[in-house]
């Protein structure tokens, strides 16, 4: 599905932003240059492209009160801000609190893009509320704030693992040669159902497949 294209006469029309129209995405993932492009980054890989194809959003900002890097726009009536905190995967859940507090918002606000194991590479799933799957960044989020908050799973599970290779050596890996290549169509696709997000202001349960 592409992406929503914004409208030109919404560029003249001057809106009101209010928490009740406030929407916070966040992607984990793990700080530093050894972590990128590993699985576990997948998260902050994502919001990286949605906020380079959207001009609306400002460049990111590091918010050290905050723990995590912040970038901000407004569509239409909803003003989005997209956060990758700067604290490792297990603690998560400090920033997107400390996000939430700062802005008044509650977790039903809040939509955590993230990988994983359990889904096959190449297909994403999406849902409101639930439990951790062992993830552990979904573990600390759920700690602070609680469950009810939408989730955007990004497969990174490949059959051809070994079976012996420890869950978390996996993880914290890079993408084969081959995952690599159907980035670009993965990252634009979790694009799609984030900009739908934002323009319908509901995430719906949904499964989707890049490798058809």
């Amino acid at each position: 599905m592409g992406l929503f294209v914004r409208k030109e006469n919404e560029e003249s029309i001057n809106y009101t932003i209010s928490a009740n129209n406030s929407l916070v995405i966040a992607g984990l993932g793990n700080p530093g240059k050894e972590y990128e492009s590993t699985r576990h980054n997948i998260g902050f890989a994502c919001l990286d492209a949605l906020k380079d194809a959207q001009s609306e959003f400002s460049a990111w900002q590091e918010k050290t009160a905050m723990h995590c890097n912040i970038s901000s726009g407004n569509f239409g009536q909803t003003k989005v801000i997209l956060i990758k905190p700067t604290t490792f995967m297990n603690e998560s859940g400090r920033a997107v609190q400390e996000v939430l507090n700062f802005y008044k918002l509650s977790a039903k606000q809040l939509t955590v893009v993230h990988d994983e194991l359990d889904i096959p590479f190449g297909q994403i799933r999406t849902r409101q509320g639930g439990g951790h799957a062992g993830h552990n960044g979904i573990r600390s989020v759920i700690q602070y704030i609680g469950d009810d908050f939408g989730r955007v799973r990004i497969g990174i599970n490949n059959p051809d693992k070994p079976e012996q290779q420890d869950s978390a050596d996996y993880v914290l890996g890079k993408f084969t040669k081959k995952e690599s290549a159907e980035m670009t169509k993965l990252t634009r696709e979790v694009q799609s159902i984030l900009i739908e997000l934002i323009y319908r202001g509901e995430l719906y349960a949904d499964t989707r497949n890049i490798l058809l």
